[in-house]
């Protein structure tokens, strides 16, 4: 499977439980589908809920993705040097998750693109700069031709949510539980429960690794500490080649999905 073969599979089952067609598209957000807001208020009963549940967890296992999380902490720890960029938790989420993305590229002999969610015109435009910084001047441990060769373009895309592209519904849905297991790993929050738990169990084995022992942190999971003044920040999403998003009270979660 790949982004042309899942999107269909995925906008199936969006319209099996919800309805909608092309001209009025189904489009998953979490926040919404947590609270059944709109057309999904049918969540409200039990067995819907269910079905709506478990084709999700059936989705995320088969899907051929490969996840890379990056969680930032942004009340915990005094100010880093994070290269060409500003100490701005979405921008370093974005370097953070482009140096693995670009390393996975890098051992593979592949290239890739990246593509984010709209978050309006100024944040959107801050977002462009932070990819174009890195892919210019490199970062404190790689040199710009490191995103150079694996970066099939000079800027970052950005697509705002109406556009119903799939893939960054499938990372905005993940970003959280993937966030509250990072968390929880690193003994900076409580395990999580329910479906959140569920979903977080699902993605484990799809997390980037280290080729020669396996190893997960440091390349699929990634938990940063960053000290900012503000104690809330906007849901965020990330897309590599499709993908992630949002925070609780001090911790920023950045997911990245790239489909094969």
């Amino acid at each position: 499977m790949c982004h042309k073969s899942f999107s269909p599979q995925f906008e199936d089952f969006k319209l099996r439980d919800f309805g909608g067609d092309q001209d009025d598209p189904v489009i998953l957000h979490r926040e919404d589908v947590k609270a059944r807001r709109g057309r999904f208020g049918v969540l409200v009963e039990a067995d819907t809920c269910a079905k709506f549940n478990k084709e999700l967890l059936e989705i995320v296992s088969k899907a051929p993705f490969r996840a890379f999380a990056v969680v930032i902490d942004k009340l915990s720890t005094a100010g880093k040097d994070f290269g060409p960029i500003s100490a701005h938790p979405y921008h370093i989420g974005l370097l953070t998750l482009l140096e693995r993305y670009c390393g996975w590229l890098k051992l593979g002999k592949w290239t890739g693109d990246v593509l984010a969610e709209s978050r309006g015109g100024r944040e959107d435009e801050q977002l462009k700069a932070a990819y174009v910084s890195v892919h210019t001047g490199g970062t404190n441990f790689h040199k710009k031709e490191f995103f150079q060769k694996q970066l099939s373009s000079k800027e970052i895309k950005i697509k705002p949510k109406s556009q119903n592209i799939n893939p960054l519904q499938l990372a905005d849905l993940l970003a959280y539980p993937a966030k509250r297991r990072i968390l929880w790993d690193f003994n900076r929050g409580p395990e999580p429960t329910g479906f959140t738990a569920d979903l977080a169990e699902a993605i484990e084995k799809k997390y980037n690794r280290r080729y020669a022992d396996d190893q997960v942190v440091g390349y699929g999971k990634i938990y940063d500490h960053l000290k900012m003044k503000r104690p809330r920040s906007k849901p965020w999403l990330l897309t590599l080649a499709t993908s992630g998003h949002p925070p609780p009270v001090s911790a920023l979660a950045s997911t990245g999905l790239v489909l094969f």
